[in-house]
């Protein structure tokens, strides 16, 4: 069974169609590139799963329908994503805006954490180690306690990957994790998510402008185009249909 299963998703606001009978399925511990021109509807298709955005069709994550559901539900059910400008809490430290990412994972309640209970002590260290080991793992130490409004736009973006990574979700998001980073930052970037795959094992959907890195790192691409499905399967084989070449990549040679 698939780990998650978008069926004929449709999105419409007004008269426009946004996403239009978009199916595509994503297996467990698959890296799924989703591409397309700008305007493709990408983003959309995140913002259905999420919850952000509530279109017709089915949405099932390991056999269950969660169309509809709100974003918090979807969240504590192990979907988490990145946004493209990050999203984060400027005033806070890197640590701080990570541990906004276990909010899904407390096990606590407000009479607990009023008397500071030892459960609640408990749970603290509990979720600060899982921070920590995050933070380690994605290369941020030097920046653990700085406030992210201080800190340069790549790393703000890498800190943004990282407080989804801390939800320890089954299903991960990425929103062009790679836009606005300088060349060191994107294989920095890519090493991660290389690590992602093979140590974690973790399923993630990326969207992607950066072709390269999609031929070299994705099992498979879904390309879409003005919100409807255009060509999918390995990278090899769609980044040479020449329908993908008309629609994105234009009259240059396809990516080898």
């Amino acid at each position: 069974m698939a780990e998650l299963v978008l069926d004929d998703l449709t999105l419409r606001f007004g008269g426009l169609t946004v996403l239009d009978g978009v199916s595509l399925d994503v297996a467990a511990g698959e890296l799924f590139a989703l591409i397309g021109p700008n305007g493709a509807g990408k983003t959309s298709v995140l913002n259905c799963v999420s919850g952000i955005y509530r279109g017709e069709g089915e949405i099932r994550f390991r056999g269950t329908d969660i169309a509809g559901r709100a974003p918090h539900a979807i969240a504590r059910l192990g979907l988490a994503r990145t946004f493209q400008h990050g999203e984060l809490f400027p005033q806070m430290s890197v640590l701080d805006n990570l541990l906004t990412g276990r909010h899904a994972r407390i096990r606590t309640n407000p009479l607990a954490e009023m008397l500071f209970l030892p459960s609640v002590k408990r749970e603290e260290i509990r979720h600060r180690e899982a921070v920590e080991r995050i933070i380690e793992f994605v290369e941020l130490e030097r920046y653990r306690h700085a406030a992210v409004a201080g800190l340069p736009f790549g790393i703000q973006k890498i800190v943004g990957f990282a407080r989804a990574l801390a939800l320890e979700p089954a299903v991960l998001m990425l929103d062009e994790p790679s836009a606005g980073l300088n060349r060191d930052e994107r294989e920095d970037l890519a090493r991660f998510i290389l690590r992602i795959k093979h140590e974690l094992n973790m399923t993630m959907i990326w969207i992607e402008h950066d072709l390269q890195m999609v031929a070299d790192l994705a099992d498979r691409i879904h390309v879409l185009d003005y919100g409807r499905t255009l060509a999918e399967g390995p990278p090899g084989e769609v980044l040479r249909d020449p329908r993908v070449i008309a629609a994105y990549i234009g009259t240059a040679a396809p990516v080898t």
